[in-house]
Parts: C-alpha cells; sequence; structure tokens
C-alpha cells in the first residue's frame, strides 16, 4: 500500500483529487494540508510516507518553498506538483526546489495513478505540454536566468548577519552574544527581516533569503 499526501489550499480539489485515486486499491491518502506549513507539522508527527501531491500557490508557505524544506528533512518522500499553471517560472522553480515530477490538475484518474507509479518507481512523471517546456528550459538556459525572481529585497548588512546566524538554527540569545546585541534588539532584526522578506517564520525567511542569493 502506498501511502500518499495531498496538499493544495482548496478542499474541494483535495477531495476531487482523494475521488481520483479511490479507484486504486493499492493507494492509501495518509494526509491532507491546506497549506505548507500545515503539512510539514503533520510530517513531524508522521512522515511515513512515500509520495506528495503539492499544489504551488497556496497561502502561508507555498508549494515550491514545502518541495525545498520537504526534500532537506525526508528525502526519501517524493514529490508531484499538482498544479492548474504550466507557466515557464513555476516548472523551473519546482524543478529546483526538488520536485520529482509536475502534472496538471486536470488530469484525469488513470493517468494520474500512472503519474505515481512511475514516481515511486523513479521516473519522472510529467504532463507531456510540461516535459516540452521543460526542454525549452533545458536548451535555453540564458531562458532560465530571465525567470528567476527580480523582485529587489533590501536588508541591512546587520540584518543579513542576524539572518545567517538564524540559519545555522541558533536561538535569539545566542546570536545576541555573537554579534554583542541585546536580545530585544535582535528580535526587532527579525521582525524587519520578516516584514521586508514578507514572511511568517525562520523557515520561511531563510529558505527566501537563500532563493535569492542574501546568505
Amino acid at each position: 500500500m502506498y501511502k500518499i499526501a495531498i496538499t493544495d489550499d482548496n478542499s474541494f480539489l483535495i477531495h476531487a483529487i482523494k475521488e481520483k485515486l479511490s479507484f486504486f486499491d493499492d493507494i492509501s491518502v495518509k494526509h491532507t494540508a491546506l497549506h505548507g506549513k500545515e503539512l510539514l507539522s503533520k510530517l513531524e508527527m508522521d512522515h511515513n510516507l512515500d509520495l506528495i501531491l503539492m499544489d504551488i500557490e497556496m497561502p502561508v508557505l507555498n508549494g515550491i518553498e514545502t518541495t525545498q524544506v520537504v526534500k532537506q528533512k525526508y528525502p526519501h518522500i517524493k514529490i508531484i506538483m499538482l498544479t492548474a499553471f504550466d507557466n515557464d517560472e513555476h516548472i523551473f522553480n519546482a524543478i529546483k526546489a526538488g520536485a520529482d515530477g509536475y502534472l496538471l490538475k486536470e488530469i484525469n484518474p488513470e493517468d494520474l495513478y500512472k503519474g505515481v507509479l512511475e514516481t515511486l518507481n523513479g521516473g519522472a512523471a510529467m504532463n507531456p505540454s510540461i516535459a516540452m517546456k521543460t526542454l525549452k528550459l533545458l536548451r535555453n538556459p540564458v531562458n532560465i536566468d530571465s525567470l528567476k525572481d527580480k523582485e529587489e529585497i533590501s536588508l541591512s548588512a546587520r540584518e543579513v548577519e542576524v539572518l545567517e546566524h538564524l540559519s545555522k538554527g541558533l536561538s535569539y540569545t545566542v546570536i545576541a552574544n555573537h554579534l554583542f546585541l541585546s536580545p530585544s534588539t535582535v528580535r526587532k532584526h527579525i521582525e524587519n527581516i520578516y516584514k521586508k522578506l514578507q514572511v511568517h517564520s525562520k523557515i520561511e525567511a531563510v529558505q527566501k533569503a537563500k532563493n535569492h542569493n542574501i546568505i
């Protein structure tokens, strides 16, 4: 029995995907989550899972950021991005984050099942239009560079220092000692970092900073 999770911010779509998979006796839906953060807390309690079907555009923690975290913490879990979008930037970022496959939500039950099995057996399930786009991205690396998020983020040198210490998992007090600051000053810097990066957690801040080559 293959154990899978479905993460999508639309509960109706979660239900629809579960229904598509209900035709197949060897698939069991173990977790469902409405965003990446919820999925990560469920995995912390139980990560005995084979595969995740992951939406991309979700609140709190999106599918690409969640994929990066899952692949770092639980490399044995396969991830198929299941999305309504097949735009180049999403494909490139999903592959870079470590996604094992990329399918469109409109997929029929049989093809979804085949895609899950293919990915679990070491393949890479891909919708044909996405496979073509992926080949184009590989043939034109110049285009890949132009897809990178051009969002301007300006952190001060001190904020970058705090973020680097944060990425090592250090506590506010330890960071304060290292940088000869008070814990409340460190907390203020972290509040500013969250605001500038538009994130709500340490994991999100560190991931976004890495994505933008800030740290």
